[in-house]
């Protein structure tokens, strides 16, 4: 983006008050999950039965758990395994989209028929339940959660990335590229990609709140995350034996996935009403 494109891009975005909700809360998130050491008045792993299931307190501001560990500090220190799941994934998952839709659109022909039914093959499949098939014959932790998710995540990226390749490519300056001879791999990543990249960034955000979901759902699950290492996710599973006894270690968890999920989807429709001329008219 150049500088003007992005002063443009800020004027439209700041105008959506969701949107800007939704970043200010990513970036406080964000803010969290870097300083957890810090602000954790508590080592999250650190047992005490003699505390178990107090409630929340000055001493602990969320409570603690069914083994006296302090709940505000496994949650500071689940928020860092919930974005690097949300983000690594993502990464996955537009690098492969990208690669493909690329290769799709620009070649056209019998190579866009078969990738494109490949995509067609891996979206007949149930994404959770494929994931969670995975993960199951895999030994379950934090990698390879990142991973299954990234890899079982694509298609929508790439069938964006497909349609704008589809368009660009036939755009004179691509045209006054090939006849100068210029290659491929220089025409793609140079002239076509770029311009492409305004949906895959509106994918991506969304694509991260449905990462932080999935990892949520596997944990809880018992197939993401494992114990002792918190994650959101196990929380709520802990927790859930204690419903009715320990109100806080569904709610706080809980409120922390509904909050940070909503505040990327809302970020990711105030990029999108930005990105796309079409939309600005309707707010």
């Amino acid at each position: 983006m150049e500088k003007q494109q992005i002063k443009n891009f800020w004027r439209h975005f700041k105008k959506n008050r969701l949107g800007v909700g939704g970043l200010v809360i990513i970036v406080i998130v964000f803010f969290i999950a870097i300083f957890a050491s810090f602000l954790s008045p508590y080592d999250y792993g650190k047992t005490d039965v003699s505390l178990k299931l107090k409630s929340p307190s000055f001493q602990h501001y969320l409570g603690t758990d069914q083994l006296g560990r302090d709940v505000f500090s496994r949650m500071l220190y689940g928020s860092q395994i919930s974005l690097s799941v949300g983000f690594v994934a993502v990464g996955i998952s537009i690098l492969i989209g990208i690669l493909v839709g690329a290769m799709a659109g620009y070649k056209g022909g019998w190579v866009d028929s078969l990738l494109m039914r490949f995509v067609d093959i891996m979206l007949s499949f149930p994404s959770f339940f494929l994931i969670l098939t995975v993960v199951a014959i895999l030994r379950p932790n934090i990698y390879n959660v990142m991973i299954v998710i990234g890899i079982t995540s694509w298609e929508g990226t790439a069938r964006f990335v497909r349609a704008e390749f589809l368009s660009l490519r036939e755009r004179d300056y691509v045209q006054a590229a090939r006849a100068l001879g210029v290659k491929d791999r220089r025409i793609i990543f140079r002239h076509i990609l770029p311009n492409a990249l305004a949906p895959v960034f509106v994918t991506a955000s969304l694509g991260v709140a449905s990462a932080i979901l999935i990892e949520a759902g596997l944990s809880f699950l018992g197939f993401g995350v494992q114990p002792p290492a918190p994650s959101w996710g196990n929380i709520l599973t802990e927790g859930r034996t204690y419903i009715f006894d320990a109100w806080w270690l569904t709610v706080f968890p809980g409120l922390a996935i509904l909050i940070t999920v909503l505040s990327f989807n809302l970020f990711g429709e105030g990029l999108r009403d930005a990105i796309d001329p079409r939309l600005r008219g309707r707010r």
